[in-house]
């Protein structure tokens, strides 16, 4: 076990230099906002996807179109409005008169990042329409199944202060999500920097670093990396605290509607692998969970009446959940 451990150290430490050179060269475009950075490249490595929460004019758009500069792959934003058809997304047949047959023309979805800019704005028969494709890597039109190309990673942004217009996204549609990370906005120092980098007329624009294929290889690597029963048993406890927090010695049953799913437990260990890797090791530590547990779990939990009354958020409970759930 030793040797096959030293063994995914030494190739996890080679993968993760790649991806330090990724992150640095995100950062000469990118001011601040590391820690979505690191979440970002953790989900991508996971082949999971990105809701992104966040106030009009944090760089969303920007950020995304970075990490598909420095990879060298295909990049399209979505911009989702109240008039939007699926069709728009994921492409529709036409009849050509010359040759009297249908031909599939196919949607902007057929790319490997996608950003679906403002994913509140367009209706769930919309919203909907990326389903399949974040779940299957498939996409169906009208009855043909076409295959989307790897890597192939969705990131939604929402603005959380403006409802009007907006279309609350259905549960089923969020959960299909890995992470749903929080930007904030950027410190004084940050804001400086900013206002210097992007107000004098210099160009900054990220170089390729990382090939498809070598991305492709590290996603395959990932569920390699080992995690021991007890990061296992580790996991399945903070899955069941959301569940049946009594059981825990916490006193939050009234404040929680509905716990998380199996599919959150996956996310959870895939994601403590990819956190792993990034950081240069083969095996996962306890603390591997806690940098995610936050990011996978906050829009999985359904809080009562009671607590959104109170203005308690899913993020306060877990760190009450992880507090109590013992480490191994």
């Amino acid at each position: 076990m030793n040797q096959e451990i030293e063994t995914l150290n030494n190739t996890a430490e080679s993968f993760s230099n790649s991806l330090q050179k990724l992150s640095k060269e995100i950062k000469t475009v990118i001011v601040g906002q590391d820690q979505v950075v690191e979440k970002l490249l953790v989900a991508l490595l996971s082949q999971g996807h990105v809701l992104l929460e966040g106030v009009p004019g944090l760089a969303k758009t920007l950020l995304i179109r970075t990490l598909s500069d420095c990879i060298d792959s295909k990049f399209v934003r979505l911009q989702f409005t109240p008039d939007l058809l699926p069709a728009d997304i994921i492409g529709t047949k036409i009849y050509d008169h010359n040759s009297a047959s249908f031909s599939t023309i196919k949607g902007p979805i057929f790319s490997n990042f996608v950003l679906a800019d403002e994913i509140n704005r367009a209706p769930p028969k919309v919203q909907s329409a990326l389903l399949e494709a974040m779940q299957e890597n498939q996409v169906s039109i009208q009855g043909e199944t076409h295959s989307l190309e790897e890597p192939f990673f969705v990131m939604a942004t929402q603005n959380p202060v403006e409802s009007e217009g907006t279309y609350r996204l259905p549960e089923a549609q969020v959960d299909r999500f890995m992470f749903k990370l929080l930007i904030s906005y950027p410190n004084k120092k940050q804001e400086s920097e900013i206002i210097h980098r992007f107000t004098e007329g210099i160009s900054h624009s990220a170089s390729k670093t990382l090939s498809v294929s070598e991305l492709v290889e590290m996603q395959n690597f990932v569920p390699k990396i080992y995690a021991d029963e007890k990061i296992r048993d580790y996991i399945t406890n903070i899955i069941d605290a959301t569940r049946n927090p009594s059981d825990y010695g916490l006193d939050i049953s009234d404040k929680i509607e509905f716990g998380a799913s199996p599919r959150a437990s996956i996310w959870l260990t895939l994601g403590a692998k990819a956190n792993a890797l990034l950081h240069g090791r083969g095996y996962v530590t306890p603390k591997d969970v806690q940098d995610i547990a936050h990011d996978v779990l906050r829009h999985r939990i359904l809080l009562t009446y009671e607590a959104e009354a109170e203005e308690i958020t899913s993020d306060q409970l877990l760190t009450k959940i992880l507090d109590k759930v013992k480490v191994p």
